[in-house]
């Protein structure tokens, strides 16, 4: 039997990343950059490859034509299409019950909306992988089927720790936020969460896909990774991933944004390393990558993982 592989992409507008690194707002022309310049390179890798990806969509995205215009398109690919929440509150594990509630169904309302009802979201991702109970009761009473929020990885959590203690101490402030660090020894497999306690096994409807990483040493597999570690670092993950039944691969839509030739301004190319790399270099690791797992993998979106694991209790 083929392992399992599940492709998703997180369309973080360019916002969340100055939010992140503290710089403001960013200029008005760059406010639908992601969808517009790096979804489509999204859009032609999988359709080339037949790959049946899951994109997780910001309601704000869809406020304007384009944005629904391209929710529309994804939907009419056959893509699945997930929910990431309507503003993207990177402390929306702290918001209270009722702006949880708002958050994923404003944004579920909207996708309904540009996509149709077939493509109404089954599945959520929590901005900054920080997911709360409130949030899978409020996924569970609203129909949802998974959550795909937790990333059980103690190395990029205190990643982020350092380099926002390192922005407080040169007097600049993340607008990022800390998870529950009892997320990050979360299982690493599919699991039904506790509904109280998302990051253990339990009896929730839902079930939770969460972000790979790589066995024992729990290093993230994302792609971040995939665009800057050297090649054969990648090949070696790629190979320890290999003792997992399912590969939950996690990308961004600015994993694929061209800094040059989709004018992004220096300032954040400065914080933000694989803006560095070439579109090309970029690109060439995602195929390289897709290559590896094409022949052991089946690939599926994440809808129907769970499912599988809804119906088998496992991949």
């Amino acid at each position: 039997m083929k392992r399992i592989c599940a492709v998703s992409v997180d369309v973080d507008p360019i916002r969340c990343y100055y939010h992140i690194h503290g710089l403001g707002p960013p200029p008005a022309r760059l406010s639908d950059v992601i969808i517009r310049r790096a979804l489509p390179r999204f859009v032609e890798l999988f359709e080339r490859r037949r790959l049946p990806a899951t994109f997780f969509l910001v309601g704000t995205d869809l406020d304007d034509e384009a944005g629904r215009g391209a929710a529309a398109e994804l939907a009419k690919k056959g893509f699945e299409l997930g929910n990431h929440s309507d503003t993207h509150p990177y402390e929306f594990a702290r918001l209270d019950r009722g702006r949880i509630h708002d958050e994923i169904a404003h944004a579920h309302q909207k996708i309904v909306a540009a996509a149709g009802k077939e493509a109404a979201p089954v599945g959520f991702r929590a901005p900054g992988y920080d997911v709360s109970a409130d949030a899978l009761e409020v996924l569970a009473q609203l129909g949802y089927r998974y959550d795909s929020s937790m990333f059980p990885s103690p190395p990029y959590w205190l990643a982020k720790a350092g380099v926002m203690a390192l922005m407080a101490a040169s007097g600049r402030k993340s607008g990022s936020v800390l998870g529950d660090p009892r997320a990050l020894l979360a299982p690493t497999d599919p699991y039904r969460p506790h509904v109280r306690a998302p990051w253990r096994r339990g009896q929730s409807p839902l079930v939770e896909l969460p972000v790979a990483v790589v066995p024992a040493l729990r290093l993230p597999v994302i792609g971040t990774s995939i665009v800057l570690l050297p090649t054969a670092v990648r090949a070696q993950m790629l190979e320890l991933m290999r003792r997992r039944r399912f590969f939950n691969l996690e990308l961004h839509g600015i994993d694929l944004a061209d800094a040059d030739a989709d004018g992004i301004p220096a300032e954040l190319v400065a914080r933000q390393p694989d803006l560095r790399r070439s579109l090309e270099d970029k690109l060439r690791a995602f195929e390289a990558t897709l290559d590896r797992l094409a022949p052991e993998y089946e690939f599926l979106p994440l809808r129907d993982v769970a499912t599988q694991v809804q119906r088998e209790g496992r991949v």
